[in-house]
This record gives structure tokens, sequence and C-alpha cells, in this order.
């Protein structure tokens, strides 16, 4: 029996905190979730269904299919349970495949010499059955299987994703401190827009989430900037069933309209980049970008939008000082010219953000890289006016 056909349980990492909006994502695309913990879901689907996971998710990582689960005190019952599983009819004879894990076990102090005994068991079962050694190595451009192993729970995995998704494949030029697009589109769908009202992004450095916004909008997945997953290096792979969803994407995508999304930047070179990115990802004829200090950023009036902007967070006692300024203005220019949107400020700098002056309407945690951050929300009323009632609202 093949396992694209077969189901079993599957689990789709995440980095810490973006497990709502994965899993938001994963419902959406018609999936029952079984649980949600910290750093991803659970499900039971296919490996067929996991090729249209792999397509679609913007906020995941890995999308991780159980191929057995076990009991294993030590690094020798890893490599025993290893060996008795059929890679064989798994693996290529003469393919190329890498180990990958996740290891909380106190029998070992190196994640490495658990991925060592995983390929050994692979290898020596292959050269058994097959009378081929098939190549191994670091690079996740083939087969990846992945060990989880935590005290003597265990159990092992083909990652279908191979390279993370957290990476979305278009950006070319990360800029000086970029936003991982996996975090990028979770803000976003953190936000209240509506995905067709204005989106403002000062400082927008590389241009992530100004790209990520119009891809959001223009239901533009993932998928369509990458064309090397794990899951097409096994037997049983059928390609038909990925140019189905291959196809599937390109039908899906939709017309923004008269969407506006507006990027600036102090700098010609981040802007340069920014535009160059957006290029790669198909949406610049969708983006105004603009060079400017952020308080000269332009902001349409007459209808409720959303500005979000990813200040620096400051390192540094001298670095905090000069930023507390920047800090304070971002507050004016929300007070003075966002007056009726909803305003969104990303930072790991939470005594930098008192000194915008506004009292955050919410504050939702995410971490950037092993950064503790907040998106705090301010509701920017106009008068009395409340925010249009277009914009969505919890």
């Amino acid at each position: 029996m093949s396992l694209y056909t077969t189901v079993a349980p599957v689990t789709i990492t995440c980095h810490k905190r973006l497990a709502p909006y994965l899993e938001q994502e994963v419902k959406e695309l018609g999936f029952e979730i079984e649980e949600t913990f910290v750093t991803g879901v659970r499900l039971k689907a296919t490996m067929n269904d996991c090729i249209k996971l792999n397509l679609n998710l913007r906020c995941a990582s890995q999308v991780l299919y159980s191929l057995k689960q076990f009991e294993a005190f030590n690094a020798d019952e890893i490599y025993r349970n290893a060996l008795s599983y059929p890679w064989e009819k798994l693996l290529e004879a003469d393919g190329y495949f890498s180990i990958t894990s996740n290891v909380m076990n106190e029998t070992i102090n190196n994640s490495m010499f658990a991925n060592l005994k995983v390929k050994d068991a692979v290898v020596d079962r292959m050269r058994e059955k097959t009378g081929k050694r098939p190549s191994t190595g670091a690079e996740l451009s083939g087969a990846v299987v992945h060990l989880f192993w935590k005290n003597e729970d265990a159990e092992l995995f083909i990652d279908t994703s191979g390279d993370s998704l957290a990476r979305h494949g278009y950006r070319k030029i990360p800029g000086r401190a970029p936003m991982l697009e996996a975090l990028a589109a979770s803000t976003i769908l953190a936000t209240r827009w509506d995905r067709k009202s204005p989106f403002i992004n000062p400082m927008c450095g590389s241009g992530t989430l100004a790209i990520e916004a119009a891809l959001i909008a223009t239901n533009t997945r993932p998928g369509l900037f990458r064309m090397n997953y794990g899951f097409m290096h096994l037997k049983g792979y059928d390609e038909n069933v990925y140019h189905n969803e291959m196809e599937a994407l390109d039908k899906q995508i939709k017309d923004a309209g008269d969407l506006q999304i507006i990027a600036t930047d102090y700098s010609e070179v981040a802007i340069s980049n920014a535009r160059k990115n957006a290029i790669a990802a198909g949406v610049a004829d969708m983006i105004q970008f603009s060079i400017c200090d952020f308080a000269d950023t332009k902001v349409p009036g007459g209808r409720a939008g959303v500005m979000m902007v990813n200040p620096e967070y400051g390192d540094r006692l001298g670095e905090e000082q000069e930023l507390e300024e920047t800090y304070a203005r971002i507050g004016d220019f929300m007070k003075q010219k966002c007056k009726g949107y909803f305003g969104y400020v990303f930072t790991g700098n939470l005594d930098l953000a008192k000194k915008i002056g506004l009292k955050a309407k919410r504050r939702i945690e995410f971490y950037n890289s092993t950064i503790d951050c907040r998106l705090l929300e301010y509701e920017l009323y106009e008068g009395s006016r409340k925010p249009e009632k277009g914009l969505a609202t919890e």
C-alpha cells in the first residue's frame, strides 16, 4: 500500500507562537485538526494531502508524515527500531537522503549521535535488502527522515517538506534585519486587515510585510515560488498529483482590485532591494514604493485601513536612547496621519514601545528568532468616528 494514499498521523510544525495562525490556515484548507500545541498542529492525512499542505501553508515550517512510533531508552534502541522499518519500499536504492532530529533524551548530549544511529540503520537496511547504499548528507535536497525523541518516546517521520516552509522562496535580497516570511504572514493574519482596505508599511526594509500582504490579498500561495520538496524523492510519488495542486494554486489567485499597498523607507538601497523582492514575488505592480522618512509616508484618507511598522528594537544602550525619539515619532505619526486606521507596531522592546504614547488595545505575543516580541494594536479614532465596518473584528 502506498504511503501517498495511506492515512497516518501528520505533525505540522511552526515557529513558537505561530500555531494559532497555522491552525487557522489548515482548517481553511478543509482539514480537521486533532491537537494544537505550542509549535504546531497534529492531524490525520495521506502523503498526497501533505503535498497540498506544503504548497499552501504560509505559517508552517515542516510537514511531517509519521512512519513509526516506539519506545527507546538509548541510542541503540533507536538503531534497532529504525533498522526494522522497510526503507527499501520508500527510498530509492541509488537515491539521496538526509536525517534531521529533535532530541531531548538524557542518555545522549549530542543530537547528531542520534542522527548517525538513524542514518546507519537506514543504510544497513538498504544495503541488506537491495545490495546498494544510498548517498547521505546534510543538504535537504532529497528525501528527509526526521527523528523525534523525547525521554523514552520516539517517532520516525518522513519530512515531506525538506527545506523549511517558513522561507517562502521569493526573497532574493533579505536586507539587514529581515523578518522571516512565515512570521510576517502570521503577524498580518493577526491584524484586523480585511485585505481590501489600504495597507501602509513605513520602514519597510526588504519589503517582506508589504509583499506578504499582497500575496495574502491575492491568495497567492508560497508553493508557486518553490520547485523542490522532500515528498518528491520517495517511491510512489505521482507527479500528476503535484501538478494538479500547482494548477489549483494558479486558479485560486484573485484580482485585488484597487487595493493600495504603500511601502516606504528612508534608505534608497532598502527600497531597491524591496522592489526586486516584490518583482520576484510577482507583486511589484501592487505596491507603491517610496524613499522617504517614515513620517512623510502618504496615508490614503477616506477609508479605514491598516498601518503596520516593524522598527528597530535597539541592542545597545546608546541605540536604545536614540530610538526613543523614533518610537515617539511613530506615535505622533499614527495620531496625526493615520486617523481612522488600525495601527500596528511589531517590537521586541516594550520599554521603547512606551514612548509611543498611546494605549495599545491588544498586545499579541510573537517571537522574532529568540526575541520575545509583541504586535501592539492601536485603534486610531478620527474624532468620534469608529473605523469602518469593512475591517475585520475579533
